[in-house]
Parts: C-alpha cells; structure tokens; sequence
C-alpha cells in the first residue's frame, strides 16, 4: 500500500498549526511533549517543519492541546473546495496499513471532521481516546472493515453506518484488500 500513498501534508501546516495551537493553549514545547509523551526534540523538530509526524503523534498532540486533529493538519481552504480522489492531505499511520485523508476541517462554530480512509488487512490500528465529547460515525465504501470501542467492535460492509464513542480506546481493522470508508468526527 505505501507505494499508493498520496503525498504526505506539507509539514509547514502542521508546523504553524502546533505553534498556533500551543501558544493558545499559553504552554511551552516542554509541557506540550509533557502531555502528549512524546520527546520534546521531536515536538521541537515538527515545529521547525522537519520532523515526520505519524498519525499516533499528531493525535496524541492534539489531545494534549484539547483540539481535534484537523486543527493540526488543516490548509487554509478558499470559498470552494475540491478534493480529487487520492489528492487530499494524508497522514500514514506507523502501526498499521492505514491513511486518513482529512476532507473537511470542522468550520467555525461547529466542531465535526470528514475523512477518507484507506486500509489494508494485516494490521489493527488502535486509536487512543480521542478529547472528551468525541463521537465517530463511519461509513463503509469499499471492502469489509472490523471498527469500534475495544471489546464492542464489529464487522460492516459496503453501505453499513455505525456511531460510537470516539473518547474512548477504539480501532479499525480493514478485513478485505481495498477497504475505504468515511469517517465524520463529531467533537462535543
């Protein structure tokens, strides 16, 4: 799968968003790392535009700072927005054979995010409990997938829609080569 990647996101996004989100927050890159247990030379790095962020790390940032994910990887974006298939801002997971494409950014006043996404069999991508108040909903386009709460998960098919807690730990589990389904991230 790593060669049909699309390309990855331009670390200066992700670089000006983590400044941006940290000085909000009003903490230093020592508490920011603190928080997310990650290295503070790597937090250092993805603030300079060098590091190369996974999913798991961006995540992890985003909980510590109390802001969904899109608010680290999300362009600025003009009045209309198209995204072509396998053109969006992806991000790899290190853990397993999973993108995440974000489609839309939460807009102001709302707090949802729109992926698509793309896994291969062979490996389960645990996700940590998102922010408080965190609700997924997915669904499937292609392939069979295994997702959900640890211990609730459960197999869907092309045109199953499930909801769940997204706060707490969950995965996802592509079943069949080509598997693709569309997550809404719904922030309380």
């Amino acid at each position: 799968m790593s060669d049909s990647l699309p390309p990855r996101l331009p670390l200066d996004w992700i670089a000006a968003s983590l400044r941006r989100e940290r000085t909000r927050a009003g903490i230093s890159l020592s508490e920011l790392a603190k928080r997310a247990g990650i290295a503070k030379s790597t937090l250092s790095q993805l603030e300079a535009a060098s590091g190369n962020p996974s999913v798991e790390t961006l995540w992890a940032l985003g909980v510590a700072l109390g802001v969904p994910f899109s608010a680290l990887v999300e362009p600025p974006a003009p009045s209309v927005q198209v995204i072509r298939a396998g053109q969006g801002p992806t991000v790899a997971s290190e853990k397993a054979e999973f993108a995440a494409t974000l489609l839309s950014a939460s807009p102001p006043g709302a707090r949802r995010d729109i992926y698509h996404l793309r896994a291969e069999p062979g490996t389960v991508r645990e996700s940590e409990p998102h922010i408080p108040g965190s609700v997924e909903h997915l669904i499937v386009g292609t392939g069979r997938v295994k997702a959900g709460p640890v211990g609730e998960e459960v197999e869907l098919e092309p045109g199953d829609y499930m909801t769940y807690r997204g706060d707490v730990a969950h995965s996802y589990e592509a079943l069949t080569p080509g598997t693709t389904f569309v997550l809404v991230m719904q922030h309380m």
